[in-house]
C-alpha cells in the first residue's frame, strides 16, 4: 500500500494514549498506536505528530479549580510534551527513528522547535513528535497542528478520533440516526457550528490550503488506510 500524500501531520488526541480509566498513560495502547504509525511510515509518507495532553490535564479541570487560564494552559502544553515523550519512546522500541522537539525550551528534554530542522529530519525520513503546542495560551492542539501543517509544508492534516468515524451532523453516540458528511469544505464546517476544530485552526488550514481527514482511532489499520487516501471518514477541504 502506497501513501496518497508526502508528507503529513498526524493528529493524536491524549486520551488515545490512556487506559480504560482515560486518565494517564497506558504502555500498552501506546505500543499499540506506535506499531500503526510505524506500518503507515514504511509506505514512505513524512509523518509528523501533534498530541494533545486531555489525559493528563484538562481545562475543565482548571476551571473548576478556578486557576488563571494562562497558567491552566501552561500546564496542558507540558501535558502535551510528556504524551510526545511517552509516544517517542514506543516508535524508538519499535525501531523508528523519531525526534521530540518543543515549543517551549526545555533542552534536557527534547529538541527546541526549529522549522527548517524539523523538515530535516522529516526529509531523513524521521518522525517528528511536537510538543509544547505554539509555546502560548489560548491556542489549542487543533491551532498547533494547523500552524506546524502549513509551516512544514504538509500536504494534509490527519485527525485520529476516539470513539467517532467522521464529522457527523449530531452526537452519533447519543442520535443514532445522526448523519455522516463524506466531505465538506471549512465554511461548510463554521457554517453548521461542527465541533471538529476551532475556528483559529480552520482558518489557518483553509488560508493555506491544507486538507484535513477525520477518522476512527479505534479501529486497527485504520492510519495505514488514512495515509493511503481510503475513504475511511470525512475530508474537510478549503474547496
Amino acid at each position: 500500500m502506497k501513501s496518497t500524500y508526502n508528507r503529513i501531520i498526524l493528529k493524536l488526541s491524549g486520551e488515545a494514549l490512556a487506559g480504560v480509566s482515560g486518565f494517564g498513560i497506558d504502555a500498552e495502547k501506546v505500543a499499540k498506536i506506535a506499531a500503526e504509525i510505524k506500518e503507515a511510515h514504511a509506505t514512505g509518507v513524512e509523518i509528523a505528530i501533534i498530541v494533545g495532553g486531555g489525559n493528563i490535564w484538562r481545562g475543565k479541570t482548571a476551571s473548576e479549580m478556578g486557576m488563571e487560564r494562562s497558567s491552566a494552559d501552561y500546564m496542558g502544553m507540558l501535558a502535551t510534551v510528556m504524551n510526545a515523550l511517552a509516544l517517542q519512546n514506543a516508535l524508538d522500541a519499535c525501531g523508528v527513528d523519531s525526534r521530540t522537539q518543543t515549543s517551549i525550551h526545555m533542552n534536557q528534554v527534547a529538541e527546541p522547535y526549529i522549522r527548517r530542522r524539523a523538515i530535516r529530519h522529516l526529509e531523513k525520513k524521521r518522525i517528528v513528535i511536537f510538543g509544547g503546542g505554539t509555546g502560548n495560551p489560548y491556542f489549542s492542539t487543533d491551532t498547533t497542528a494547523s500552524l506546524r501543517a502549513a509551516e512544514i509544508n504538509a500536504d494534509a492534516i490527519l485527525m485520529a478520533k476516539n470513539g467517532v468515524d467522521g464529522v457527523y451532523n449530531d452526537d452519533p453516540r447519543v442520535n443514532v440516526n445522526a448523519k455522516r458528511y463524506e466531505t465538506l469544505t471549512y465554511l461548510e464546517m463554521l457554517n453548521k457550528g461542527l465541533q471538529v476544530m476551532d475556528s483559529t485552526a480552520a482558518s489557518l488550514c483553509m488560508d493555506n490550503d491544507i486538507d484535513l481527514m477525520v477518522f476512527s482511532m479505534n479501529e486497527p489499520g485504520n492510519i495505514k488506510k488514512a495515509v493511503a487516501g481510503e475513504k475511511i471518514g470525512t475530508i474537510v477541504s478549503g474547496r
